[in-house]
């Protein structure tokens, strides 16, 4: 554990969504005859990124939704289903959220990636490999480059394409007090990030290995968007036995209400 590191939490975009894509559960998300002509349950999805100041260097976690969104998603079609509120200031995008902390791209000396899809590895290319490491997990990278046309998914590949993208492999601390989580199941090779504090204890960002705290459970709740069932179920299971055994804080990739409980930068911080 480093005793200088200061987490902060960044609002990198907010989407909007049918809350299907994110949970399955009868009587929220999937209705009974009586709700048949329920309208589907939209709401908030808010991304997010975690940046770490550590004595080795300013680690960033993930980047979110790129400011044109509209146009990048055509190809897919995603614009139509996880449209960005209309701000053009934020909330939190990510070149913004950063210039609120008089930081920029060329600040951060690695970037992690908990996976590859169009709200997380979005703006990996505002940084400067020259200047900046850029991490996932070796099966999100063999899965990612093995697309053959524009997107599978929500992978979409212009957003990685050519990038030095540096693999890890399992369960990996990456510097004291900050480690990388195996949890596929969403995607191939899906991680999650644990940071043990001094002073506010462990912290696990889950990323899309779980989306909602509905999802946590127990039991664990499915979503629409799970590449591997049984696989996706072990990873929550396996986070919930590491934060068990640290009585860490679960903080859940797209969890509108969670997020709005959170110390988000620049007014607030952990460490």
């Amino acid at each position: 554990m480093a005793n200088n590191m200061k987490v902060h939490v960044l609002s990198t975009g907010v989407m909007e969504t049918d809350h299907t894509w994110l949970l399955l559960k009868g009587g929220k998300t999937i209705v009974d005859r009586h709700h048949r002509n329920t309208r589907p349950a939209w709401g908030d999805c808010p991304t997010h990124a975690v940046l770490i100041e550590h004595p080795e260097g300013r680690i960033l976690w993930d980047t979110g939704v790129p400011r044109d969104w509209e146009t990048r998603w055509a190809p897919t079609g995603f614009q139509d289903f996880f449209p960005v509120q209309d701000d053009p200031e934020g909330p939190g995008y990510l070149d913004s959220a950063l210039a609120q902390l008089e930081l920029t791209p060329d600040d951060i000396d690695m970037l992690v990636l908990s996976h590859l899809h169009f709200d997380h590895a979005a703006n990996a290319k505002m940084f400067d490999p020259n200047r900046t490491r850029i991490i996932a997990n070796s099966n999100e990278i063999d899965g990612a480059l093995a697309i053959d046309g524009a997107f599978k998914g929500a992978h979409l590949v212009s957003d990685y394409e050519g990038l030095p993208l540096e693999a890890v492999s399992g369960d990996v601390e990456i510097v004291p007090g900050v480690s990388v989580i195996e949890t596929p199941g969403h995607t191939w090779g899906t991680m999650s990030l644990r940071v043990d504090l001094p002073e506010d204890g462990t912290k696990i960002f889950t990323s899309d290995a779980v989306y909602l705290n509905e999802s946590w459970g127990p039991p664990a709740v499915g979503a629409a968007i799970v590449w591997d069932n049984l696989k996706w179920l072990e990873s929550v299971e396996k986070l919930r036995t590491i934060a068990d055994k640290t009585g860490a804080e679960v903080v859940f990739g797209h969890d509108a209400d969670q997020f709005s409980q959170l110390r988000v930068a620049p007014t607030g911080f952990y460490r």
